[in-house]
């Protein structure tokens, strides 16, 4: 082959060979940017499935909370669902316990008295107690040197110390058991000679049963028996925590002493209503009495027996006054008799009024051979406000017909009278209720008790009384009595500083007339003024 053939041959491989790389080169080129562009495209693809991977990733994720969420919640219901379950059927095997019951007593303090009650009310307890302290003095002066007493004791007296139990039973029974611890001058008790140790003076002065299950006629009726205070005169028929006065007026006290008052053996019953109250008693005699036949110190005595009645009532009342109105009898129908001397007597007697001396001004004596006493009175009273009236009058008879071989045999009866009038007035304004079942006046109570911190005073009441009384009878006869005249007069002055807490001030002027014997003029009397202070407190 030529050379010139061989280079051109040469040449041209040359050429292709370089445009053969060109080519390459360009199909290169194309080949990796088509390739970067799909690497790009799949990349995209990538990112955009990645994106939706993500998106369905935390679909998932808050689907799957929400499921747990709802699943806890679920289960916590279920559980709280199977443990009210368990409690139910636990609940279920136990008895099923209702209420708690009511207490078994309710206690309570009316007007401060302890008082003990089932929760139905129907039986009750009761505490009550009372404190009557008297301080005071006489300026006495006997007439002649012949007056007996010459003298009387000033100082003090626990003219009343009671403390005792009242309640109820089922309702309709009624009970009280109270002693008297005071009256350490009231009564010459055991110590007097010849008397047996505590034979003077008993202090049982309540301990009796009362059924008040009947209520006839529109009214309440009480069946009662025991030792009790009897309702027999107005002036009895007040509670010693709201008289007037330190002491009733002697012509109530010398009628209640003979078959009534307190301490009193009785039996009986009274019925009432808002306007009226009807009332009798069979009655014996007081506790302390002598229950012996056959002591010789003191003598045997039998046991006196009599009776008493009264009708009372209030038929005028409105909203702040009312009138009382009464009548009352009481018969002693046998008297103690001594059974060692053989003798059968009756006295009537009191003192002036005020108790710090236990001395009598005046007296019968013994009136021998009686056979029996009766006293018949009569009673009234009115309020209007805070002011209150209030008087009564007796009159007495003794008879004296009983065969004992002693002067006098067959004597003629004796007659005797006395009475009182008084009238009080709360300076306060306060008024006196009317308490129907016993037909009397109730205490004042303060409407504003004392109090340094509340700033109440308490209620004051200012008061006055009149009082007579005649024991004189058949006078220049041998058959006559000279008991004596006795004329008192008494102003008070009365602080009720609460429910329960009062003090009392009492002036008296007394006058007491007398002479020797029925048959002798000999001036015997006296005269006396008095001041005395009470401390009381009651529940």
């Amino acid at each position: 082959m030529s050379r010139t053939r061989i280079a051109a041959t040469a040449i041209g491989l040359a050429g292709a060979l370089a445009a053969s790389q060109a080519q390459a080169q360009t199909q290169t080129v194309s080949s990796s940017e088509q390739e970067i562009a799909l690497l790009k495209q799949q990349l995209k693809m990538l990112e955009q499935k990645l994106d939706k991977l993500q998106s369905q990733t935390a679909a998932n994720t808050a689907a799957t909370a929400k499921a747990r969420a709802e699943a806890k919640a679920e289960a916590k219901a279920e559980a709280r669902s199977e443990a009210k379950a368990v409690v139910a059927n636990a609940n279920a095997a136990i008895p099923v316990k209702g209420p708690a019951p009511a207490s078994g007593v309710v206690v309570t303090m009316p007007n401060n008295r302890p008082t003990v009650c089932t929760a139905d009310q129907a039986n009750c307890v009761a505490i009550t107690s009372r404190l009557h302290w008297d301080v005071g003095g006489y300026d006495y002066r006997p007439n002649t040197a012949a007056t007996v007493p010459q003298k009387l004791d000033s100082g003090q007296n626990v003219r009343r110390a009671r403390i005792g139990l009242t309640g109820k039973f089922f309702n309709d029974w009624n009970f009280a058991l109270v002693y008297d611890f005071g009256g350490s001058s009231d009564g010459f008790g055991g110590a007097a000679p010849g008397s047996l140790p505590g034979g003077g003076v008993s202090g049982v002065e309540n301990a009796y049963l009362s059924y008040t299950g009947l209520k006839p006629f529109g009214g309440r009726m009480a069946i009662e028996a025991g030792i009790m205070d009897l309702p027999y005169t107005m002036d009895e028929a007040t509670s010693s925590n709201d008289i007037m006065f330190m002491e009733r007026a002697s012509p109530g006290v010398i009628a209640t002493n003979i078959a009534a008052g307190d301490f009193r053996s009785a039996a009986g019953a009274r019925w009432f209503n808002d306007q009226l109250w009807i009332g009798g008693y069979v009655t014996g005699p007081s506790t302390g009495a002598i229950h012996s036949a056959s002591s010789a110190a003191p003598p045997g005595t039998s046991e006196q027996y009599g009776a008493v009645a009264r009708v009372a009532g209030n038929p005028i009342s409105g909203k702040d006054y009312s009138v009382h109105i009464g009548a009352d009898a009481q018969w002693l129908i046998q008297p103690p008799r001594n059974l060692i001397a053989n003798t059968q007597t009756v006295t009537l007697s009191d003192r002036p009024e005020l108790r710090l001396d236990p001395t009598t001004l005046i007296s019968t004596g013994a009136i021998a051979n009686a056979s029996g006493a009766q006293v018949y009175s009569v009673e009234a009273a009115a309020t209007y406000g805070p002011f209150i009236v209030q008087g009564e009058y007796f009159w007495y008879n003794v008879d004296r017909t009983a065969n004992t071989g002693v002067p006098l045999v067959g004597a003629p009866s004796l007659k005797f009278q006395g009475g009182y009038a008084q009238a009080g007035y709360v300076l306060t304004g306060e008024g006196r209720t009317y308490n129907a079942a016993n037909a009397a006046y109730s205490g004042v109570k303060p409407a504003h008790p004392f109090s340094l911190d509340g700033g109440g005073w308490g209620a004051w009441e200012i008061a006055g009384r009149f009082s007579t009384i005649d024991l004189n009878d058949q006078l220049a006869t041998a058959n006559g009595v000279a008991g004596g005249r006795q004329t008192v007069y008494t102003l008070a002055l009365n602080w009720y500083v609460n429910g329960n807490v009062r003090f009392m001030l009492d002036y008296l002027h007394g006058t007491v007339s007398r002479q020797a014997a029925p048959i002798s003029t000999a001036d015997v009397g006296s005269k006396f003024d008095a001041v005395a202070m009470r401390t009381q407190f009651a529940f």
